[in-house]
């Protein structure tokens, strides 16, 4: 930790000693070691252990964004192995379903959409991107090397087919395609955004306050703002985009994507930008197709970069033309790197350099636990926050890189902390001495992501199909929803494709999915690390009236009718343990039999008004079954969909 006035989070981090705490023996690894021994300091204890149910749906949750299956609850309920948990968490690290999971938070940071934004919002074609992500997240694929392919891997010896596909990373920004768009200037900004991106994902600072002069907080000069937006100025792109599909550059992607033969995995360099002239005589590329995917290719003679005063694109300072170069506060440049984006990824992944181990760690801490050992997870500069367990931060950072950039390992270690296995009860008292857990006295509680929430209700209800990458889909959404913007109806999918994980939803980014962004979601049209949260009436009013979470409620109703031989009352208390995998209280059990008994009175009344409920979404509703009983068991899921715990991360 630094013993000058350099700001701490611009010095390499030192591997700290593990602290001895008096709660040694209920330490389960190196990081309850440094959170008890800050406990101590304040005079308080850790939390006990949550009980199973609640451990194995908060893990389950975490590792592959939906709820554990009753089956795997009961075996892990009566599984009285010590490593049953530690069993279960391996499983859940090498199930398919975790890559889908973890390329989330990746996708909102990366803004990865179907369409390109601004005033036009044009169709384009990435999915193949995103299934890359997908398949690098469950293969394990080290972090560093995740970060070269993705920054550079047009420019690696042994590139091939993927790594040119990952570089799709850096063409994940908007492009307009607006007709009196000048060219020039939207190069500009998608170099900008690029740099911005980085940024923020890999150096957690915010560049783009050094765009139009030296950072107002942070040591950044406006200067050293573009000599990295020199390393980004070298790509073959036109600054106005087609009139739909993909800009370029881009290559074809075979038809048997991602099932691919040796021979199709070798290297493709794309074509040259092709213009064509339109009316508007202004130029305009040719698009690419669905079959294909926008990629980085570097121009075979550089653009010169200049420094752009106040940011403008036609104000360049012609004075002095900008190699490509680090900020100097940062430091580490080695000479032997090439001056391109594959010397400035080995420069990120330097064992040395003070950020990107720092901020990446902090991430994944954040996905576990809600808020980031650094809160301010977008900002390690001067006006971020400082850490709330600056030696555990180091102790992380230094060991990933030890582990070499191994994620699954670093989600082992944290997830098998008795830090993160502790009961998320609180005290009175707790509460009011750190009410936002900072200090991790107690276990994380959070809200489940806008994506979890739509998936658990589909798995819950059978009706989730879980087939793994392809291009996205439309689910439910209001039919005149894109008429705010443009000419063009919403076609919904019919069939599976409804049914989906919610990481394939068709995303446009002028209009993205109402139900997502009801619960925070990104709208992904700038890199967002790290959501704000809220708490709104329209929530709830989604939760009850949704056409998925009415559809998913009935089916999860008839899951519990197909059982013949068992109570209504039986049925509610395994309807209620299948959503939020506990059995309801006493108190609970009596109020949701009493609305049980109430709607069968009224169903059996009107008859009419049983079936137009059960009528909501694509699926049929079995006819074989009482139409009162089904309806009102029904509103009964419903209810349990919409309480807190249903939703929540306990």
């Amino acid at each position: 930790w630094p013993t000058d006035d350099r700001h701490w989070a611009f010095v390499p981090p030192q591997r700290p000693a593990v602290p001895t705490s008096k709660k040694k023996d209920q330490a389960a690894n190196a990081i309850d070691q440094f959170i008890h021994a800050r406990l101590e300091q304040e005079n308080l204890t850790p939390a006990k252990r949550a009980d199973k149910a609640t451990l194995l749906r908060r893990v389950t949750f975490d590792l592959i964004g939906l709820p554990p299956s009753k089956q795997d609850l009961e075996q892990f309920m009566a599984d009285p192995s010590p490593a049953a948990y530690e069993q279960a968490v391996d499983r859940l690290l090498n199930d398919p379903r975790y890559g889908e999971h973890m390329a989330l938070d990746w996708l909102e940071a990366s803004r990865y959409a179907d369409t390109d934004g601004y005033q036009n919002d044009r169709l384009r074609y990435m999915w193949v991107w995103r299934d890359w992500l997908i398949q690098a997240i469950n293969t394990n694929m080290p972090f560093d090397q995740f970060i070269t392919e993705q920054m550079a891997g047009d420019l690696l010896p042994n590139r091939d087919f993927y790594t040119q596909v990952a570089t799709g990373f850096n063409r994940n920004h908007r492009i307009n395609s607006e007709g009196g768009s000048i060219p020039d200037e939207w190069i500009v900004e998608y170099v900008a955004d690029r740099v911005e991106t980085m940024g923020t994902m890999f150096l957690g600072l915010t560049l783009n306050c050094s765009r139009c002069h030296n950072h107002k907080y942070d040591p950044i000069e406006q200067r050293e703002f573009y000599e990295l937006f020199a390393f980004f100025n070298n790509i073959a792109e036109a600054g106005l985009g087609p009139n739909n599909g993909n800009s370029p550059p881009f290559i074809a992607v075979p038809a048997t994507w991602p099932h691919l033969t040796t021979a199709q995995t070798i290297f493709i360099v794309p074509d040259p930008v092709k213009i064509q002239v339109v009316q508007t005589s202004v130029p305009r590329p040719q698009s690419g197709s669905p079959k294909t995917v926008m990629v980085l290719h570097e121009l075979e003679n550089p653009r010169d970069t200049y420094l752009l005063n106040r940011g403008q694109y036609d104000q360049p300072q012609k004075s002095e033309k900008l190699t490509p170069a680090i900020p100097q506060a940062i430091g580490g440049w080695d000479p032997q790197w090439p001056r391109n984006r594959l010397g400035l990824a080995q420069w990120l992944t330097s064992a040395d350099h003070p950020l990107t181990a720092r901020v990446t760690i902090n991430r994944i801490w954040q996905h576990f636990f809600g808020t980031g050992i650094v809160k301010t997870s977008e900002n390690f500069g001067v006006q971020g926050e400082y850490p709330s367990h600056p030696q555990l931060l180091d102790w992380l950072a230094t060991e990933f890189v030890a582990q070499n950039w191994n994620v699954k390992a670093m989600h082992r270690l944290i997830v098998t902390s008795d830090t993160y296995r502790q009961s998320s009860a609180a005290s009175a008292e707790l509460e009011q001495q750190d009410p936002e857990n900072k200090l991790l006295a107690r276990g994380p509680r959070k809200r489940l992501s806008p994506y979890a929430i739509r998936d658990a209700a589909l798995f819950n209800s059978g009706l989730l199909v879980e087939d793994v990458g392809g291009p996205s889909v439309k689910p439910y959404m209001p039919p005149q929803i894109w008429r705010s913007i443009s000419n063009a109806a919403y076609k919904q999918d019919q069939g599976a494709k409804i049914y989906r994980r919610s990481m394939y939803t068709y995303w446009r980014r002028t209009v993205p999915p109402p139900t997502m962004m009801a619960f925070n979601a990104s709208s992904r049209e700038t890199c967002i690390v790290r959501n704000d949260q809220t708490n709104t009436p329209l929530q709830a009013l989604t939760m009850m009236n949704n056409i998925t979470f009415v559809e998913t409620a009935r089916l999860l109703a008839q899951r519990e009718l197909a059982n013949t031989t068992v109570t209504a009352a039986t049925r509610v208390v395994s309807g209620f343990q299948r959503i939020t995998s506990r059995k309801p209280t006493g108190d609970e059990f009596t109020v949701l039999m009493n609305d049980y008994d109430a709607y069968i009175a009224d169903f059996a009344a009107d008859l009419d008004s049983a079936k137009k409920l059960l009528s909501i979404g694509a699926s049929p509703y079995n006819q074989d079954y009482d139409i009162s009983e089904l309806a009102a068991l029904t509103l009964i899921m419903n209810t349990i969909l919409n309480l807190d715990e249903a939703i929540t991360q306990n």
